[in-house]
């Protein structure tokens, strides 16, 4: 008889322990789905709205569902106008996810059913948080720029309204459908280190207000968000296509990582990395600009090569946003945005199926100690 494997050591991070049931996201031998879809049939076929309402809700909306659940949340990108005053406070050195750390967390002040916990009142807090996520990044990159905020349009979608929003001007079809498909590649990934932390927040029956805040400064940390920022930033150091082969090889012999390769959960390649590596494509022939994708597509081509790793999804992501005029310090926040709507469906099943999560730690320090008077010390 086999003897079964012993349980992940202590100190591993978690990695390969089944904390907890879950019906909202599934990773298995490499295929990530959302409620049983696979990722390559959302990506392909649905707009972002589609696959929040399935996120938190289980199923597809139907025609008329899908038009009003689009218009809730748009119409709530629009804020307060205590919370923009709040906002054009905040110093100019302030980094992209502070800001949007300490705006979030302001915008439960301004929620008239922050504290109230009842399955109705999450949803509809649920529709105002997601759509205020949106409203913030894209008025902190107005304000630091010295221009006011605007108004939403109700004709547009969430990620249309986002690149609307930032420049004033209705995206190309394209551009908005570029953004759309990268909500839905980040809407969630199963138990990341943000989501794991909004759910343990949750169960402590915090508000979700604070669930999501909670999560956001799990994502700022850069061994979770920010991966795709240092992509743009490789992409820029290189510059050209005729100078990606000696910066690698550099990188190679000085055995630095290079960022965008690899996954902790998928050993034969990130499924979303190919959505993004078309729509790089498309917008490089779109804006005129091919090298930044034919830069990244000859780093992903040499990188598999000499090590054997896969792009994942935030290496193409980082040409996808260049492309679409968004600065690289907003690329976490952007991913804030998307991962929102699983944050939330992840705070939702907590609340419905709620314990609270409390896991022991191994003991590794000193033993039998005493102790001293002050005086002996």
């Amino acid at each position: 008889m086999t003897e079964p494997s012993p349980p992940p050591a202590p100190g591993s991070g978690l990695r390969d322990v089944i904390a907890l049931s879950s019906d909202i996201c599934s990773i298995e031998n490499g295929v990530l789905t959302y409620r049983g879809i696979n990722i390559d049939e959302l990506a392909g076929n649905g707009t972002f709205e589609e696959i929040v309402h399935l996120l938190w809700y289980g199923r597809l909306p139907r025609r008329e569902e899908l038009a009003a659940f689009r218009r809730a949340i748009v119409l709530e990108t629009r804020l307060p106008d205590a919370l923009v005053a709040i906002m054009k406070s905040f110093p100019r050195r302030a980094q992209s996810m502070e800001a949007l750390r300490t705006a979030a967390s302001a915008m439960a002040i301004y929620d008239p059913e922050s504290e109230d916990m009842s399955p109705a009142a999450n949803r509809r807090k649920a529709i105002r948080i997601l759509g205020r996520m949106a409203g913030i990044v894209a008025a902190y990159d107005r304000i630091r720029n010295d221009r006011e905020p605007l108004a939403p349009r109700d004709d547009l979608s969430l990620a249309a309204n986002f690149l609307y929003l930032r420049t004033g001007e209705v995206p190309d079809p394209l551009a908005a459908s570029a953004l759309d498909k990268a909500y839905i590649l980040h809407a969630d990934h199963e138990l990341n280190a943000s989501t794991f932390t909004a759910r343990v927040a949750a169960a402590t029956l915090t508000d979700m207000h604070s669930a999501v805040i909670a999560a956001i400064c799990a994502l700022k940390g850069p061994l979770h968000g920010g991966a795709n920022e240092q992509v743009m930033k490789m992409l820029n150091e290189i510059g050209s296509t005729a100078k990606v082969e000696p910066y690698l090889r550099n990188k190679f012999e000085h055995h630095e990582k290079i960022m965008g390769f690899g996954h902790a959960v998928y050993k034969n390649g990130d499924p979303r990395a190919k959505h993004l590596k078309e729509m790089s494509r498309q917008l490089g022939e779109l804006t005129r600009q091919k090298h930044w994708y034919e830069m990244s597509a000859k780093i992903e081509d040499l990188v598999g090569q000499t090590k054997g790793l896969k792009a994942n999804v935030d290496f193409y992501s980082a040409s996808v946003y260049h492309y679409l005029n968004i600065p690289a310090d907003l690329f976490t926040p952007i991913f804030a945005v998307s991962r929102t709507s699983g944050w939330i469906a992840h705070i939702l099943e907590q609340y419905a199926r709620n314990k609270l999560i409390r896991p022991r730690a191994e003991y590794i320090g000193p033993r039998d100690q005493h102790w001293t008077p002050r005086d002996q010390r």
